[in-house]
């Protein structure tokens, strides 16, 4: 009877192993088609865009995609490679705004296209005139790097003040980072256009929330710092050098705590694709997402004023999250996602060439 009860647990245990490898099989399976679709989702949308343009249009909205533009990025307001807002009619603007809709979530575009209309209410604030070109909402450039190919890399980005997206496609895989989400006026106050308008209150209120729920010991840990520093550390920096992980890790925070860090980290991934924000999660998982730490400096509220400021920082082992809200008295945010291994794609480019030159 112990043999017949033994053979019966082998069996069982034999039979959850299989059960296990085939859903395993099948959500691989699932999440390649998934990034399947949105890389040629990508693909037509830039084809389409691309169409609608001139001669002239199409060189400036083309780079080649080894060039040294496609690194070069900025989230102050400049000249930029690629073809701006204003030098297209409406429905090439359309076209252009098309590959936002594709490539974010429905929060991700309304937040993309909030920043650009804050340039309005910069203007009325700076008390610039209406065809003011520093303060300017057309000045948003979009450029694709290579040719929208299922076989090649290429790429596409969209800059503009506050704002920087970047999209590398390899062997119909999608990376997205870095990417730059900003806010000035971080709050629209009282007596301008668009007044009360928070762009990005939901990370502001998240990070605020985890950080009034540690203890006086976790705190010791997660405040670096009384006095922020005046913009991210990283800057726009080609590679990130930002080595060690400093703060309170979320394997040593609460369940209620790890619960509200992981909703922070799950508001930054929301802003894009869900394709693309389970990808990270996997990555995230797959690196252990008990060694991803939370670091604060600054402020401990939502104090507005000269001389006031915060700053946080998520930073794990194959991510980096950073946010910063000191200038203009602490109403001027700037905020980025990193990847460490593979912005622009680096990882992915490194394994297509690799099996490239093994044929």
């Amino acid at each position: 009877m112990q043999t017949c009860s033994f053979v019966s647990r082998r069996i069982s245990d034999s039979a959850k192993i299989i059960a296990l490898l085939f859903l395993y099989l099948y959500v691989v399976t699932v999440e390649l088609h998934a990034q399947k679709k949105l890389s040629s989702d990508l693909k037509s949308a830039s084809e389409q865009f691309l169409g609608t343009l001139t001669a002239e249009q199409k060189a400036l909205a083309t780079l080649p995609f080894d060039s040294e533009w496609r690194y070069d990025w900025n989230y102050t307001p400049r000249q930029r490679k690629g073809l701006p807002l204003k030098q297209m009619n409406e429905s090439q603007r359309k076209a252009a705004m098309n590959l936002l809709k594709v490539a974010l979530s429905d929060q991700g575009l309304a937040k993309a296209e909030a920043i650009i209309s804050l340039e309005y209410v910069l203007r009325q604030v700076e008390k610039r005139p209406e065809n003011d070109t520093y303060r300017d909402p057309e000045n948003y450039a979009f450029a694709v790097f290579g040719s929208p190919d299922a076989k090649q890399p290429w790429g596409w980005s969209v800059e503009g003040h506050h704002l920087s997206l970047h999209f590398t496609i390899v062997d119909n895989k999608v990376e997205f980072m870095p990417s730059f989400f900003g806010s000035n006026p971080g709050i629209v106050l009282p007596g301008y256009i668009q007044e009360g308008k928070q762009v990005l209150k939901e990370e502001t209120d998240a990070a605020f929330r985890l950080l009034g729920s540690f203890d006086e010991q976790q705190l010791k840990k997660v405040m670096l710092a009384n006095k922020a520093p005046n913009d991210l550390l990283t800057t726009n920096s080609r590679k990130v050098n930002l080595e060690n992980r400093e703060g309170l890790a979320l394997g040593d925070m609460t369940p209620a705590q790890q619960k509200m860090f992981q909703e922070l980290i799950n508001i930054y991934l929301s802003r894009y694709h869900v394709t693309l924000k389970n990808q990270e999660l996997d990555r995230l998982r797959q690196a252990d997402m008990n060694k991803i730490y939370f670091a604060w400096m600054g402020d401990r509220e939502p104090i507005r004023g000269v001389g006031h400021g915060h700053y946080f920082r998520v930073h794990g082992p194959t991510f980096l999250i950073e946010y910063d809200n000191t200038q203009n008295g602490g109403n001027h945010v700037h905020s980025v996602v990193r990847d460490l291994t593979n912005d622009w794609g680096e990882d992915l480019l490194k394994a297509h060439y690799e099996a490239a030159h093994k044929k």
